[in-house]
C-alpha cells in the first residue's frame, strides 16, 4: 500500500493498489437506465474505464451527485457513492473532502442540478477550491422532468414550460467557473472518447476543484443540440481547440503547418475575435496559455460561444493554475489548533464559558 505521487498531486494522500484494475471491477450490477442514446452511457463508460488508471482503490472514490439524469451515475459504477438532494452535491463533496484526505472525490450535476438550485454550493465549492472533481453534464435542457427549458437553453428556447420561447439569458458553465476563480476549467463532448479521457485524466490530476464541463446529447427532449460539433462535416468548423502551448486556429487543416485556415486573435474590444489566419501575421495568433494566473484571456475565449458564434465551441482546458486547496489548509489549521491545545481539557471548556464575552441574565 502506497500513497499517490506526482504526476497526480490531487491525489496525494489517497491509498493505492498494486493490483490490476479494469473498467469491470468499477462497474455495479445495477442495470443502467437511461433513454436509449443518451449521452450519459458515453460517458459512463468513459469514467469506468478511466478509474483504473488511478491506481487507487474502490473503496477509496466517492461520486456524489444531486437530482437529474445524470445524478443517477453513483449506482452504475462499483465505488462508494451518494444520490443526495438538488443542487447540494458540492456541498456535502466539501465536507467530505475536508474530513477525508484518504478519499478521491468526484460530483456529478448537470445543468439544471448544478446552475439553477444549485448555483450558490457551486460557485463557493470553486472559489474554495476544494479537492474534487465536478463533472457537468450540460444537454441544455432538463431531461428528468420531461423537458423544460434550464439554466443553459439558448433565448427563444421553445420547450413545454416556455412554449413562446425562453426569455432567459443562459449561463455559460466556463465563464461562471473562471469568474468564480476554478483554478482548473475544461469543456469536453460526450462522444469524444479519448479527448474526455485526456481531460478527465488532467482533472483527477489536479489539486483542488476540478470544472469539467461535458457537452452532451439528450435525444428525447433535444436531440441535436450540439450537432454542430459532432457531425463530421462541420466539427471542423465548429470545435476551436485548446491546447497549452499550441496556436488556437481550427478549420481546414493545412497538412504542412498543421493550422487551421481560423485563428483567434485579440480584438479592439479586449476580448477575442475569429480571423482568417491568411489575414494576420503568425505572430498575432493567440498562443493557448492554460497555466496563465489571470483569466481574463480564458474568459475570453470562453465567451465566444455567447457572442455571436453559436455554432463554434473552444473545446479543451481552459485554465489550469495552483493554488492552496481549502481542505488541505482546513486541515493544516486543525492540526495547529491541535498541537497548540496543551491546557486540561477541562480548563479550556471553562475558560470557554467564562471568558470574553458573557453576561449575567437577572
Amino acid at each position: 500500500m502506497s500513497t499517490v505521487e506526482l504526476p497526480f498531486p490531487g491525489l496525494q494522500g489517497v491509498p493505492t493498489t498494486d493490483e490490476k484494475q479494469t473498467g469491470k471491477d468499477f462497474t455495479s450490477d445495477q442495470e443502467v437506465r437511461w433513454c436509449p442514446g443518451c449521452g450519459d452511457y458515453a460517458v459512463l463508460k468513459a469514467v469506468q474505464n478511466f478509474l483504473p488508471e488511478l491506481s487507487i482503490k474502490r473503496e477509496n472514490v466517492v461520486f456524489i451527485s444531486g437530482i437529474g439524469c445524470s445524478s443517477r451515475f453513483p449506482y452504475y459504477l462499483d465505488t462508494y457513492g451518494m444520490h443526495s438532494i438538488h443542487g447540494r452535491a458540492p456541498s456535502i463533496a466539501t465536507g467530505l473532502a475536508t474530513a477525508r484526505e484518504d478519499l478521491s472525490v468526484f460530483v456529478v450535476t448537470g445543468d439544471g442540478d448544478a446552475l439553477s438550485i444549485g448555483g450558490n454550493h457551486l460557485i463557493h465549492a470553486l472559489r474554495r477550491n476544494v479537492n474534487m472533481t465536478i463533472l457537468l453534464f450540460n444537454n441544455r435542457i432538463y431531461g428528468l422532468t420531461k423537458g423544460q427549458y434550464s439554466p443553459t437553453s439558448e433565448t427563444g428556447k421553445v420547450t413545454k414550460s416556455t412554449p413562446m420561447g425562453s426569455l432567459d439569458h443562459p449561463f455559460n458553465p466556463v465563464s461562471l467557473a473562471l469568474g468564480a476563480e476554478g483554478s482548473f476549467v475544461a469543456r469536453t463532448i460526450d462522444s469524444d472518447r479519448k479527448h474526455l479521457t485526456s481531460v478527465l485524466s488532467a482533472a483527477a490530476a489536479h489539486r483542488g476543484t476540478s470544472f469539467v464541463e461535458i457537452y452532451q446529447n439528450c435525444p428525447i427532449f433535444n436531440d441535436g443540440a450540439f450537432d454542430a460539433i459532432k457531425n463530421p462535416d462541420t466539427k471542423a468548423d465548429a470545435i476551436i481547440p485548446l491546447v497549452h502551448g499550441e496556436p488556437i486556429t481550427f478549420g481546414a487543416r493545412d497538412e504542412t503547418t498543421g493550422l487551421g485556415d481560423k485563428a483567434l486573435v485579440r480584438a479592439a474590444s479586449g476580448g477575442v475575435e475569429v480571423v482568417p489566419i491568411a489575414s494576420v501575421a503568425a505572430d498575432q495568433v493567440l498562443v493557448h496559455d492554460a497555466h496563465n494566473p489571470d483569466p481574463s484571456t480564458a474568459f475570453a475565449i470562453s465567451r465566444l460561444t455567447d457572442s455571436g458564434y453559436l455554432n463554434q465551441s473552444p473545446i479543451g482546458i481552459f485554465r489550469q493554475v495552483e493554488r492552496p486547496a481549502y481542505d488541505d489548509q482546513a486541515r493544516d489549521q486543525i492540526r495547529l489548533a491541535s498541537q497548540a491545545a496543551t491546557t486540561p481539557a477541562t480548563e479550556r471548556l471553562a475558560g470557554l464559558i467564562n471568558g470574553g464575552d458573557t453576561w449575567t441574565v437577572v
